[in-house]
Order: structure tokens, then C-alpha cells, then sequence
């Protein structure tokens, strides 16, 4: 009897070592098996520039949806445009112990001491849509094609002026607009636009009559509308006494609002001041009804359902030791290193398909366009 007993015992403690070792992840080759699943329950930091931008609003909703339908829990934090605030959220996600981070950054140089935090306690970070620069410390990034942005804003200058077809051979005058100079996105955006616009300004069909072509000129501090109006109002001013500006280059729709304020106060869009082309950039629901209205020419839109899966997709991956799935790992030198990428692609939208690509698609609600 005592014989059976200690087989049975040892027969218990080796399919005890056995549960041990598959607990543990150890495959037949010695290695880690699919842990996927593993991960669920964690809890993931996001952290969102400002609420005063629908986009972002929405981005961040739509990060947590897609995450918590994967089994994560969420800290959603908006940093409302203040770099030393969002600095302070992600301290706070890091002290709390979540397992990744996905950054929209406000200011993307200054974060470098909060992301050796994050390095230290092992937690993968996620830049999402503005490169963080300056860090060995980010993982992956999350964004659309940003030079291209620029090249359809730029295109659709040049379509609608009638250049691009030959119909119209100018002068015609033109003013630029770029982004925030603390988000890396601004010179991707300005430099695809400038791809496009620069050989028409070399042969004088297209002429910036205030001077300012470079982008340390042109940039304005985080995307602010107001700064714009201010802005075109000066230049409306200064270069603007005799002719009229027929194009306006203008890399996001809060800032095509701005410039549109300044416009119609200046008289254009009246009959003897037609209104010129204005372009911009996320489609939100200001800028569709000003498109609708015939105010606003076009803009660029990019589903940010699209960005927030792929955000979420990565971190999955990251939790669960495997590669996210990325399609550009040459373009994105953060300064610190090449940061692997998954690059979605922006659609042109004018007053011809808004309808069918922003709406009929549900990323805006039917009514809110009219």
C-alpha cells in the first residue's frame, strides 16, 4: 500500500510540474507559447492633447471603445493644451501601474523624463499621431500618412485654382499656414504641401504676396483658431491694400475657421470679393457646414476609427509579446531613433463627396451638417 501511495504522489507532482510549466508559457521548443489573453484586465494610460478639438475628443473615445472590447480597462486624460499637465497625467498612469501608454502629444519634446519613467517600469509606449521626439523610449507610432495630407491640401489648391488642368495660368496669390511648431506633424504636413505648391510659385503662377514662405514664418502655436484670424487679418492688412488673396493654405480646420472669420470680415465672399480657396484638414462638423455653405473649399479627412483599432491593435500585441503589425519602418526618425510605423491613408474632401465619405460612412452624425 505504501508502494501505491508514493507512485500515486509522484504521478501528482509530475502533472503538477506539468501545469507549472505550461502556467509559466514554455512550449516544446523551449521557448514562450501564444500568451495572448494574458494581458486582458490590465489597464491602459491614453493621453489626449485638449478637449476644445472634436477630433480629439472622439479619438480618445474611440481609443477606450476599442480597447475595452479587447478586455483592457482605461485612464483617459486630456491635457487641455498644457505641456507641464500632461506631463503630470502620465506620472500619475505610470505611479498607478498601467501596463501601456498611448500618447498624443501636446508638446512632443517634452516628455522625454516622464518616458525614461515609463522605460523603467517597463511600460511600452504608443505615440499616437504626433511623434514624440527626442526619446529612445517609444515603441511604436500610430498615424496617417502626414506628408500626403499636405500634398492633397496642396492639390487642391491647384485643382481648384485651375492650374493642375492648364486651364488657368495665374497669378494668382496665395498665403500659407502650418501647424503648431512643437508638433512634428507640421513640418510633414507643410512639406507635402510645399512638394506640390512650390513649382507653381517658381514660375510665378502662384505668388505669396506677404513674403512669408518659410515655415518658421507661417507655423501657428497649438493649432489655435484665434491666432490664425489674427494672423490673416495682419496680412489682409499689410499685403492686401490692392488685389485680393485667392488661395489660402491652411493645414487644419480649426485654423480654416480663423481665416474664414478674418476673410468675410475683410468683405470676401461677396460678389465683388469672391471667397478664396480655403483648405484644411480632419473634417469636422464647423468646417463640413462651411464647405456645405460654399465658404470653406476642402478639406482632409482621416478616420480616426482607423488610428484609435491600430492604436489598440498595438497594444494588444506589444501585452501579448507579439509584433504589431506596421507597414513603415524607414520614415519616422524621431531624433533618438527610427520609430516603426503604421501609416493609415487621408481622403480629399470637398462639397462633391463629403457626403458619401464623412457622412454616409457614420463618421458624422446625418443631421449635424445641416
Amino acid at each position: 500500500m505504501r508502494n501505491r501511495k508514493a507512485a500515486l504522489s509522484a504521478i501528482a507532482a509530475a502533472a503538477s510540474l506539468a501545469l507549472t510549466l505550461s502556467a509559466c508559457g514554455q512550449d516544446s521548443d523551449g521557448g514562450s507559447e501564444d500568451t495572448k489573453g494574458d494581458a486582458k484586465g490590465s489597464t491602459v494610460g491614453i493621453a489626449m492633447p485638449t478637449k476644445s478639438s472634436e477630433r480629439w475628443i472622439a479619438d480618445g473615445a474611440n481609443v477606450e471603445k476599442n480597447l475595452k472590447a479587447a478586455g483592457y480597462k482605461t485612464k483617459l486624460a486630456y491635457g487641455e493644451d498644457d505641456p507641464d499637465t500632461q506631463v503630470s497625467q502620465i506620472e500619475n498612469m505610470i505611479t498607478q501601474g498601467v501596463s501601456a501608454l498611448i500618447i498624443a502629444a501636446i508638446d512632443n519634446k517634452s516628455l522625454d523624463n516622464v518616458l525614461q519613467q515609463a522605460k523603467d517600469a517597463k511600460i511600452p509606449v504608443i505615440s499616437y499621431d504626433r511623434l514624440i521626439l527626442n526619446s529612445p523610449n517609444v515603441d511604436y507610432y500610430a498615424s496617417f500618412d502626414n506628408e500626403k495630407v499636405g500634398e492633397l491640401q496642396g492639390t487642391q489648391i491647384v485643382e481648384k485654382l485651375g492650374l493642375k488642368d492648364g486651364s488657368k495660368k495665374g497669378p494668382f496669390n496665395v498665403e500659407l499656414f502650418a501647424g503648431s511648431n512643437d508638433d512634428n506633424n507640421t513640418q510633414y504636413f507643410f512639406n507635402g504641401a510645399m512638394k506640390v505648391l512650390q513649382p507653381y510659385i517658381d514660375k510665378k503662377q502662384l505668388v505669396v504676396k506677404s513674403g512669408q514662405t518659410k515655415l518658421t514664418q507661417v507655423t501657428t502655436l497649438r493649432w489655435d483658431g484665434g491666432t490664425a484670424q489674427k494672423r490673416m487679418e495682419e496680412l489682409l492688412t499689410a499685403a492686401y491694400r490692392k488685389g485680393k488673396v485667392d488661395a489660402v493654405l491652411s493645414p487644419y480646420d480649426g485654423i480654416s475657421i480663423g481665416i474664414l472669420s478674418a476673410l468675410k470680415s475683410d468683405d470676401y465672399g461677396s460678389k465683388s470679393k469672391p471667397m478664396p480657396v480655403v483648405t484644411g484638414q480632419d473634417a469636422e462638423v464647423a468646417s463640413l457646414k462651411s464647405i456645405k455653405a460654399g465658404e470653406q473649399t476642402a478639406t482632409v479627412f482621416k478616420d480616426t476609427r482607423e488610428l484609435a483599432k491600430v492604436a489598440a491593435n498595438m497594444v494588444d500585441s506589444v501585452l501579448n509579446d507579439k509584433k504589431p503589425e506596421i507597414n513603415d519602418t524607414k520614415s519616422y526618425d524621431n531624433g533618438s531613433k527610427v520609430v516603426p510605423a503604421y501609416l493609415l491613408t487621408p481622403v480629399s474632401v470637398d462639397k462633391t463627396n463629403y457626403q458619401k465619405v464623412v457622412i454616409d460612412s457614420g463618421y458624422v452624425k446625418a443631421g449635424a451638417v445641416n
